[in-house]
């Protein structure tokens, strides 16, 4: 199982961490022994909107490796939409590869044209802009078409990695995805959305 997480300058650094952090506790864990990944990017160094400087260990490489492929938002969106090579070095989606982008992240994949058959989410923000692109807009925190899955705003990113966690767990062999827990955390709210918390909101996360 392989993940690339792919940054970019102005990099919302939550978008980014919020999906790496569950997502590699798989193998730190122990549940996916065999997982591996990568920070992905088009330049050698990466600052995020915060100001942090991150380093890729991956600079233009192909993408169409990984499992699963993750972009997250942040200003440095705006103009990789209008950046032809970006928007190729992107476009991996297949049945062996899943691209699953959050908040402005999702505006990338519009503008590579993965949406115009497929419902999307993203920050409500930017969900007039998103309607340029994607068959249907959806207000659910997230939306999984398959080989695309979509995020909204900042904190459904925490949603999507723990998701993504449980559908990489169910693609092992012998693997139950809900053998850790998660059927707590993925309790429905109302039919939609995932839980990040238990039933008492002042508890602590119901994940270490």
């Amino acid at each position: 199982m392989k993940i690339a997480f792919v940054i970019c300058n102005d990099v919302t650094l939550l978008d980014f961490a919020g999906a790496c952090d569950p997502l590699t506790r798989l193998k730190s864990m122990g549940f996916v022994p065999d997982l591996s990944w990568d920070v992905c990017a088009r330049t050698p160094t990466v600052r995020s909107i915060e100001g942090t400087e991150l380093v890729p260990a991956c600079v233009g490489n192909d993408l169409s490796a990984y499992d699963y492929v993750i972009i997250p938002g942040g200003d440095g969106i705006k103009g990789l939409m209008r950046d032809p090579a970006f928007l190729r070095w992107i476009s991996v989606a297949s049945e062996k590869t899943t691209i699953a982008a959050v908040c402005g992240g999702v505006l990338l994949l519009g503008a590579a044209g993965f949406l115009r058959e497929r419902r999307a989410t993203t920050h409500p923000e930017l969900q007039a802009i998103l309607k340029n692109f994607a068959r249907e807009v959806s207000t659910n925190r997230i939306v999984d078409e398959g080989c695309i899955i979509t995020a909204g705003g900042v904190t459904s990113l925490i949603d999507l990695g723990l998701s993504l966690r449980k559908d990489c767990r169910a693609g092992c062999a012998g693997e139950d995805p809900e053998a850790d827990g998660l059927p707590a955390l993925f309790h429905s709210m109302n039919g939609s959305g995932c839980c990040l918390f238990s039933p008492d909101r002042n508890a602590i996360p119901v994940v270490p």
